[in-house]
């Protein structure tokens, strides 16, 4: 026997970290298998949570598939951005409307003594008054803005046109080279004595740079954001968030629509471009009664009840003949208006339909009622964007187009470009431009606005803005999701289940 056949003497101190190894290899993987359980049960838990505090049975779905499948991302998911507790917002909503009343009623006499007040006798008129416990108005000068371009240089004419106060929403405010534009405008009129205030969103405008901000400040603008997480000492959701554009001056002209303020809106984006967007430009009372959800959101984020807007209702002094409706929508509504204003501009169709928007992911509701606006012989025609700047949604608005087509729907994919607009067009009189998308985002969680406009020559210009469009688009053929790679009808299906929370 060989010296190397000889058994060698165990090292102690090897054994011992040989022990400390297996030690700790087996004291990681109960640690681990501990984490996977309680994620398990956590996901349990939050799904039943979810069922109870979810508003419609397919979110509940698709947040109990997501908790119980995919516990490690969704669970915390669901508790910054998921759970809906709607008590401090009725609350607010409670204080704002007895703060707001006395407000309401001036609007309510100025417009019945101007005889400024449209009464409508049609079914979709009166509903949509009663959705937006607001009058429609008559005598308004209306201007469709297409692109950022056109929808840019109105809205700065106007800014410096300004001779009393500036009112400015956005969701999201850029500090590039067009924010700047902006910032320069108003911060000369607030060097010269007009009162301008600024409102934005937290979340959406994350990364604006502080010092934009305090440069406003410091020229006299007053500027802050808009922050559902928390006030008063209440807690809110971070995912409830203020989608509304809104341009007000000297309570006598408004815009309103879907351009936000930053270089993509140009044509800027890296790949997003170029950028296919609706605003509009409206003067006369409509613009006044704008300015009522500026306050409301002003008083929510700044705790303070503007004193100095005029709310007295005038026509416009641009030959106004359009009657319009402002329609603001939000999470804190007693019913859910924004999907209900949607279900009823469907259901009054009789000739056309024809809906531009980014984000097609609609409820079943929508979905039926689109259904059966083809089926009585509507010419319904719906325009998505080619390109998307959410997989999810590509995906699972795929499964939805496809489906609707079966009833004689059709569809379109925007080629030119991203197609950001928010539109619709109701037989030959009947428009709307607003920032709301057909989502459940828009439908029950973010805070939006709608202008519905009454006027045969604005529906032209919609009409024929609609024909450009479906002539820069492809149309999606019938059952053209069938023809797809497995993977692609799966990814679709899968988004789909998601869809209500998206």
């Amino acid at each position: 026997m060989t010296a190397s056949d000889q058994p060698q003497p165990e090292n102690p101190r090897a054994r011992k970290f040989s022990r400390i190894r297996v030690y700790y290899r087996r004291r990681r993987r109960r640690i681990i298998a501990a984490f996977v359980i309680l994620a398990h049960i956590a996901g349990g838990l939050t799904s039943v949570e979810a069922i109870m505090q979810t508003r419609t049975p397919q979110g509940a779905v698709a947040w109990a598939i997501s908790l119980n499948l995919f516990p490690y991302a969704a669970v915390p998911a669901y508790w910054i951005f998921g759970h809906t507790e709607f008590d401090s917002y009725q609350a607010v909503r409670r204080l704002n409307a007895e703060k707001f009343e006395p407000i309401r009623m001036k609007i309510g006499k100025s417009i019945a003594s101007s005889g400024l007040r449209d009464d409508p006798v049609d079914p979709l008129g009166k509903m949509l008054e009663s959705l937006a416990n607001f009058s429609f108005t008559k005598q308004n000068h209306t201007e469709l803005l297409i692109d950022g371009e056109e929808t840019f240089a109105s809205m700065l004419q106007a800014i410096d046109g300004a001779e009393k106060y500036i009112l400015f929403q956005t969701y999201i405010l850029r500090h590039d080279t067009t924010a700047r534009k902006f910032q320069r405008s108003l911060i000369a009129k607030a060097r010269a004595g007009v009162k301008v205030r600024v409102l934005y969103d937290e979340i959406g405008s994350l990364g604006l740079d502080k010092k934009f901000v305090s440069e406003l400040a410091a020229a006299g603008v007053e500027i802050t954001p808009f922050s559902t997480n928390q006030r008063d000492g209440r807690k809110y959701q971070l995912n409830f968030r203020n989608h509304r554009k809104i341009l007000v001056i000297d309570g006598k002209i408004g815009f309103s629509g879907g351009l936000n303020i930053g270089g993509e809106y140009l044509g800027k984006h890296e790949k997003l471009t170029p950028w296919r967007d609706t605003h509009m430009r409206v003067s006369g009372p409509a613009a006044m009664m704008l300015q009522l959800p500026f306050a409301e959101d002003w008083y929510w984020a700044a705790g303070v009840v503007p004193e100095d807007l005029d709310w007295t209702a005038r026509p416009s002094d641009e030959n106004g003949q359009s009657t319009v409706l402002c329609l603001p929508t939000g999470p804190a509504d007693s019913m859910e208006t924004c999907g209900l204003f949607f279900l009823a501009a469907i259901n009054s169709a009789k000739e056309r339909l024809w809906i531009a928007t980014p984000y097609f992911v609609p409820d079943d509701q929508i979905i039926s009622a689109l259904k059966l606006a083809a089926m009585r012989g509507v010419d319904v025609r719906i325009i998505v964007p080619g390109i998307n700047d959410s997989t999810l949604v590509y995906y699972s608005s795929a499964s939805y187009l496809d489906e609707i087509q079966e009833a004689g729907i059709r569809a379109y994919r925007f080629q030119k470009g991203f197609l950001h607009q928010k539109t619709m067009l109701i037989d030959n009189e009947f428009s709307i431009v607003g920032s709301a998308n057909m989502d459940n985002r828009s439908f029950r969680l973010n805070f939006e606005i709608i202008l519905a406009v009454k006027d045969k020559d604005f529906a032209t210009g919609m009409r024929e803005m609609f024909e450009t469009d479906f002539s820069n688009s492809t149309e999606i053929k019938p059952r053209e999701l069938a023809k797809k790679p497995f993977s692609f009808r799966l990814a679709s299906r899968v988004s789909r289940l998601l869809a209500p929370i998206q």
